[in-house]
């Protein structure tokens, strides 16, 4: 495997890492998804990065996958006539739709779907969570509010609801903009922000089709009632700590983490974790032991990934963060403890030919201490169902789709191969030995774990398992037959 371990690193692109050196250099420190943040940025900017990332991925010769990450509806106050006030506790202070510029007492809040969601008691938080008003009173155009924790506040800043559900779309007028930028550039993941129901997920699957995956991140307490159909609509999911954090007490996220990490792997959907991981890495070099503890213990939990954001995009030290991110992983992945957690927790497989054939592979390649386990997938859904396993040894994940293969690279465990098709198990299994060889993956008298769909091309149609020897490179043996070795088609070098 490529560095080594089996996690993911996916790291954002920003003012600090956006050149095409830099993106290979942030690719060989261990990258293996790109984050493109339409938060920030122009969508010509984030054009460019795109083609560089796949400019780095044919000069590399393996998938990198492409995440557009949609800023979603965001909920701000309007400006302040004579720039910012301070607010104590126990003033009284108006959130109101009236445009004008606002002062002490009062200040716009231009989203009537807020005050229709309002009730007397509940908490709105301001600038992150830092300023606090409880409602004492509100009707459908104002609020009227006390300060329970109060501070600075100045124009446009960020306003959470976090005991309501706002009868708001998870797609404003610019994530739909940029949603169809994303799709017409060809991303391999949709990062979906906002998200407080199964419907928004819905919503975001009729624009998207079959074009790119749906990553949600879970970043609204109003989600968590139905989170386990929001799991089972999504792709991938995102635990968005960011806001989450800011909406939830502190003390309540650790826990939410493990659960949703743990829901994920069960429904062999990938997980990641993100904000703050190395947030010194902005500006320092190394990170506090408590970062460095929060990134082992994401991969403790069963994270498939582990995201950067402002530490490799505008960090004074990008390359150095993906680099210790690297480091942590493969030292927690080394611990026999770490194996011990994955070997406790195997997911049911589901009453399928499929996810039977999936768990007998993970279980013959430990029995019989194989290189590897080799999955040939049409849609990637065969190989995500491996990594869902956590097997000890590395996954072959070989497809003819070049986009399976970019989204096969956020999964746990697999190392992607994009190849031609195969009409055949005996030409599949050439491919894969010599896949497992440009890998590094096995030496010559060890057995492969070979799973397939017969016949080739057909999605969801896992059927076949077969272990098979590596032999000195003149032929792959497959029981009692054997053929010469087609070669392997990868990315252009």
């Amino acid at each position: 495997m490529p560095h080594h371990r089996s996690t993911k690193i996916v790291a954002t692109l920003g003012p600090a890492s956006s050149s095409e050196s830099q993106i290979v250099a942030l690719a060989e420190a261990g990258v293996n998804v790109f984050r493109l943040n339409a938060s920030h940025g122009t969508q010509a900017e984030h054009a460019e990065r795109h083609a560089r990332i796949r400019a780095v991925e044919d000069r590399l010769g393996r998938p990198l996958g492409v995440l557009l990450d949609l800023q979603g509806p965001k909920l701000r106050v309007g400006t302040f006539g004579a720039g910012p006030v301070e607010l104590a506790i126990g003033d009284s202070f108006r959130l109101d739709l009236d445009r004008r510029p606002g002062d002490a007492r009062r200040v716009s809040l231009p989203h009537p779907e807020v005050f229709a969601a309002l009730r007397s008691g509940l908490d709105l938080l301001l600038n992150d969570g830092r300023i606090r008003l409880r409602v004492r009173d509100c009707g459908p155009d104002h609020a009227e509010t006390e300060v329970v924790a109060g501070g600075p506040l100045s124009d446009r800043k960020g306003v959470n609801v976090p005991g309501a559900a706002l009868a708001l779309s998870a797609l404003s007028e610019k994530d739909r903009s940029d949603l169809a930028f994303g799709l017409e550039l060809g991303v391999d993941w949709i990062g979906l922000s906002f998200v407080q129901r199964p419907e928004d997920i819905l919503e975001a699957r009729a624009l998207i089709g079959n074009r790119a995956h749906v990553m949600t991140k879970i970043e609204k307490p109003a989600a968590l009632p139905t989170l386990d159909r929001i799991i089972e609509l999504s792709d991938a999911v995102m635990v968005a700590r960011g806001d989450l954090g800011v909406e939830l007490p502190p003390e309540d996220v650790p826990g939410l983490q493990k659960k949703m990490i743990r829901l994920s792997r069960a429904m062999g959907k990938p997980v990641i974790v993100a904000t703050q991981m190395l947030e010194s890495m902005v500006a320092e070099p190394t990170p506090t032991r408590a970062e460095a503890s929060d990134v082992a213990n994401a991969v403790y939990d069963g994270a498939d990934a582990v995201m950067l954001s402002a530490e490799s995009a505008s960090g004074r030290y990008p390359v150095e963060a993906v680099r210790m991110m690297d480091r942590i992983v493969r030292r927690v992945e080394r611990d026999p403890l770490y194996r011990r957690i994955m070997d406790a927790d195997h997911p049911n497989p589901e009453a399928t030919a499929a996810d039977a054939l999936t768990a007998a592979a993970r279980q013959v390649a430990e029995t019989i201490s194989a290189a590897g386990i080799v999955t040939y997938t049409t849609t990637g859904s065969t190989t995500q169902r491996a990594s869902r396993e956590r097997p000890t040894v590395p996954i072959l994940g070989l497809s003819s789709r070049r986009e399976t293969a970019r989204r096969l690279s956020l999964a746990w465990g697999v190392h992607a191969v994009w190849t031609d098709d195969v009409a055949n198990f005996s030409e599949m299994v050439g491919r894969a030995l010599a896949a497992a060889s440009q890998a590094g993956i096995g030496r010559p008298g060890q057995p492969l774990v070979v799973t397939a769909g017969v016949p080739f091309g057909t999605p969801g149609k896992t059927n076949a398992l077969r272990v098979v020897t590596i032999d000195d490179g003149a032929a792959p043996q497959v029981g009692a037959a054997s053929e010469a070795m087609p070669a392997l088609e990868t990315a252009p070098a």
